[in-house]
């Protein structure tokens, strides 16, 4: 399935330039927009699997805008300059922010680059769903680990048997280990 790209360059010429460059080499260009307000808008209407963006723009920069896409999207910015300041540079070091290239760009500099920053943002969103998945075991185990404690302290039972009791529960009820000590902590947790 081709990636699905969005083009945010305040100069139309560059704008059509970048999104030919991107067709050619078999990306899908989705949007464009000319200042950051549009941007903001449209990344989360289309949602693209990575936006280029420059960074000086009229009505919104291309730094605030990324800003605001990153704090609800994890959609991935390369950021687009004719500058490279050290100040830019810096304050490009925010969460979604893939990449930096300085204008003139070529075909030679942005499909390598558009490359790295579709790969890195696969690694990255690979690595938050594991976290959130290690992270929802975690609150799943302190769950169970609550009700078995309730149990051992209410019927005086060893920490074995509680969590048998529960598991033998779990299988004739055909529910999650999980719904049966939440069941138990409503139960006895008064």
């Amino acid at each position: 399935m081709k990636k699905r790209i969005m083009v945010v360059e305040d100069e139309s010429i560059v704008r059509l330039d970048l999104t030919m460059m991107l067709e050619e080499a078999g990306y899908d260009v989705v949007g464009q927009a000319g200042n950051g307000e549009k941007a903001v808008e449209q990344a989360f209407l289309l949602k693209p699997d990575l936006i280029i963006m420059d960074i000086k723009m009229p009505k919104l920069n291309g730094l605030k805008a990324s800003e605001i896409i990153s704090k609800k999207n994890n959609t991935p910015i390369l950021l687009l300059t004719a500058y490279s300041q050290r100040e830019y540079i810096d304050k490009a070091k925010q969460a979604n922010i893939m990449g930096y290239l300085v204008k003139p760009v070529n075909e030679a500099s942005l499909i390598p680059a558009v490359e790295i920053a579709l790969r890195q943002a696969e690694n990255a969103n690979a690595f938050r769903e594991q976290v959130e998945s290690m992270n929802q075991q975690l609150n799943e185990r302190k769950i169970v680990e609550k009700a078995k404690g309730i149990l051992m302290k209410k019927f005086n039972m060893p920490e074995d048997d509680a969590f048998k009791k529960m598991r033998k529960i779990s299988m004739n009820k055909q529910v999650t280990l999980e719904n049966v000590a939440k069941r138990i902590i409503l139960k006895y947790n008064a």
